[in-house]
C-alpha cells in the first residue's frame, strides 16, 4: 500500500498530490526543538509499506535536507518496505561539478546523504543537469515540466507566431525540446558573465524580430539573465517576452528585479512554495505541477512507466 509524508519544505504541493491520488496525508509531526534540532515522529503504521517523502530542499535549504533525512531515518526504523524521496526541487543541484581547484562536488554529497539514510529510489522535477541522476547510487526519476509547459503555452499565447529561447548556451538542449513540442524556432542568448550574480547580453542568435519570444530555463535565482535577455530580445524587435521557468528560487530582490522588468510575464511552478512576494507580483504566475507529481508516484507504486508520460 502507498502512503505520503510531508517535510515543511511545500506541504500544499503534498497536499495537492494527495487530493490527486484521492489519499489522505500520512499523519506525522516535523518540528524543532529550541535549539532549532529536528524531531520527527511518524504517528501512522508505516510497517510494510510504500512510502514516498515529499520535499523539496528549497530555502532554508539545509534544514529542510535535514528534515528529508530524519523523515527517511524514521521510516526505515519503522519498517517501511520502500521509501522514495520526492524532491521537486533538488537545492544542490547546481554543485554538481568541480569549478576549481579544492572546490567540494555537493550535489554527490546529498546523493550520500540521502541514500545513507535509507532512501531507496528519488523522484525529482526538472534536475539543473541531466548526468546529475548519475551522483545517485539508487533509481532516480528525473520528471520534466516541459509537457505541463506546453499547454499552458498554448492556452496562453500565439504558438504561431512564438519563439523558443535559451538564455545561454548551457540551456540550448533544454529549450529545443520545448521547441520541437511547440514546432517552434529557436533562438539563444549569447551572454558574458563577469562575477557571480551578474550577467552581460552579448549578442542574439536567431530571429526574433516581431515574435512572442519563450524564455524557457530550470532556475530563476537573481533574475538578472531574464531581465537582461528580455530587454535584448525587446531591443531586437522581439513583440513580447514570456519566462517559463521550473524552479522559481527568487532569492534577495528578485521578485522586485522582475516586477520591474520589461517581461511580460514569469511563470514558474509550484515546485518551491511560492512566498507572498511572489503571489501577489503582477507579471509572475505559478503553475501547479501537482498533478504531473501524483501521476508519477502512482505509477512508481504500482510499477508502470514514468517515461511514457513524457512520449
Amino acid at each position: 500500500m502507498m502512503k505520503i509524508v510531508s517535510g515543511n519544505s511545500n506541504r500544499p504541493l503534498a497536499e495537492a498530490i494527495c487530493s490527486y491520488l484521492n489519499m489522505p496525508m500520512t499523519k506525522a509531526v516535523v518540528k524543532r526543538f529550541n535549539d532549532m534540532e529536528v524531531f520527527v515522529e511518524i504517528q501512522e503504521n508505516v510497517r510494510g509499506q510504500d512510502m514516498f517523502v515529499v520535499q523539496s530542499t528549497s530555502f532554508p535549504a539545509n534544514d529542510h535536507l535535514m528534515e528529508l533525512l530524519i523523515i527517511i531515518d524514521a521510516l526505515k526504523r519503522a519498517s517501511a518496505k520502500r521509501i522514495t524521496a520526492v524532491i521537486p526541487y533538488f537545492g544542490y543541484a547546481r554543485q554538481d561539478r568541480k569549478p576549481g581547484p579544492r572546490t567540494p562536488i555537493s550535489a554527490k554529497l546529498v546523493a550520500n546523504l540521502i541514500t545513507r539514510a535509507g532512501a531507496d529510489r528519488v523522484l525529482t522535477l526538472d534536475l539543473h543537469a541531466g548526468q546529475i541522476q548519475g551522483v545517485f547510487d539508487i533509481p532516480t526519476d528525473n520528471l520534466f515540466a516541459g509537457p505541463v509547459m506546453v499547454r499552458d503555452i498554448r492556452q496562453h499565447g500565439d504558438v504561431n507566431n512564438t519563439v523558443v529561447v535559451s538564455p545561454d548556451v548551457g540551456g540550448v538542449v533544454r529549450a529545443r525540446a520545448l521547441a520541437k513540442r511547440l514546432s517552434a524556432p529557436l533562438a539563444i542568448v549569447d551572454k558574458r558573465r563577469d562575477r557571480p550574480g551578474e550577467s552581460e547580453v552579448m549578442n542574439i542568435i536567431g530571429a526574433v524580430e516581431g515574435k512572442s519570444c519563450i524564455l524557457i530555463d530550470d532556475i530563476v535565482d537573481s533574475g538578472g539573465t531574464l531581465v537582461n535577455a528580455a530587454e535584448a530580445l525587446l531591443t531586437k524587435g522581439a513583440k513580447e517576452v514570456t519566462a517559463y521557468i521550473t524552479h522559481g528560487v527568487l532569492s534577495g530582490g528578485a521578485v522586485a528585479r522582475i516586477t520591474s522588468s520589461m517581461l511580460k510575464e514569469l511563470v514558474i511552478t509550484d515546485s518551491i512554495q511560492p512566498t507572498e512576494a511572489v503571489r501577489i507580483a503582477r507579471n509572475i504566475r505559478v503553475m501547479p505541477v501537482a498533478t504531473l507529481l501524483g501521476e508519477a508516484i502512482g505509477r512508481t507504486s504500482r510499477e508502470e512507466s514514468v517515461s511514457s508520460l513524457f512520449e
